[in-house]
């Protein structure tokens, strides 16, 4: 199979501190592929790298066939990139942007008109086409930042945190245009810290402390918490709740999560732990306002696997 982005044993050093550490990855061709972990974990360094922005310190890593560490200029040529820090001109127009953008990024002249307008048309901005872009919002400076960063028509798409400080609407129609992107072909690769955002991926790596520690669908992923069952446990006060279950037989784990807690129990015992966590409550006259069985999320499964990893390293 010809890959979009091959990765092989990849590593960046900061003089002793290492910030990708040993990452193996294949993407394929039209995958939306989602590099999740949180901030510091070494998301953004190892986008960096394959968009020709940092050499690796060692390892290998190719992106449509160029070679980071040799060709990072043909790298850059051919692919799309958009960060967290929109790179627009605020004082310029949506479309004064586009235009520009096609300069920067040598769409040749004859095609320059039809990319603009597939650009308004697929963002939306087609009314706001002569709009100032600082008078937009965060949502849609996000989506005039994707089509600058697609006006070339690239293969590959790095997106860096792309959602990060945008309300939830404007995230939910984002990733709309991911998707669009994707059947028409192009690979996407976008790193975020919002767990709810995997579920929008083909497949995605969770990343932690610089190195892979879980690659797959979603799906599979939220398999990882087989064998055992999680709980919502809702009550008036979380942290008095999370000492009344302190080692109680058959909970394996206890964690805040919004207003409550999600308890993660042993699945053939889950009757016995539910009258045993009834009974503590009870007994330190705390109120039960919510507890019955739920799917777990992607941030549960990350966080059980972050706690694997610390477990490993102690």
């Amino acid at each position: 199979m010809s890959w979009a982005v091959e990765i092989d044993n990849l590593v960046k050093s900061f003089d002793s501190f290492v910030a990708v550490d040993q990452v193996t990855l294949r993407i394929e061709k039209g995958e939306i592929f989602g590099f999740l972990g949180p901030n510091g974990a070494g998301k953004s360094t190892t986008i960096r790298m394959l968009c020709g922005l940092l050499t690796p310190s060692s390892g290998r890593a190719t992106v449509s066939g160029f070679n980071v560490a040799t060709q990072p200029e043909e790298i850059r040529r051919s692919i799309g990139y958009m960060s967290q820090k929109f790179s627009l001109y605020d004082d310029l127009t949506v479309e004064e942007n586009i235009d520009f953008f096609t300069g920067i990024y040598g769409v040749p002249r004859g095609r320059r008109a039809n990319r603009k307008d597939y650009v308004l048309h697929m963002a939306n901005l087609t009314e706001r086409r002569r709009a100032l872009t600082r008078t937009l919002s965060g949502g849609w400076k996000q989506r005039l930042a994707l089509g600058c960063a697609i006006l070339h028509d690239p293969p590959v798409l790095f997106l860096d945190e792309p959602t990060s400080g945008v309300d939830p609407i404007a995230r939910g129609a984002f990733w709309g245009l991911i998707h669009d992107l994707a059947e028409t072909g192009h690979t996407v690769f976008v790193s975020t810290h919002y767990m709810d955002e995997a579920e929008y991926c083909h497949r995605l790596a969770l990343m932690y402390r610089g190195k892979v520690i879980a690659l797959g669908p979603p799906a599979d992923l939220r398999k990882e918490l087989a064998g055992h069952t999680l709980l919502q446990l809702d009550t008036p006060d979380p942290l008095e709740t999370m000492r009344a279950l302190a080692g109680l037989d058959g909970v394996t784990d206890v964690a805040v999560f919004g207003r409550g807690l999600h308890v993660t129990v042993g699945a053939n015992v889950i009757d016995a732990v539910i009258s045993r966590i009834r009974h503590a409550l009870v007994a330190n006259l705390i109120d039960i306002q919510r507890l019955e069985p739920i799917e777990p999320s992607m941030e549960d499964v990350f966080v059980a696997l972050i706690e694997a990893e610390e477990r490993k390293a102690v």
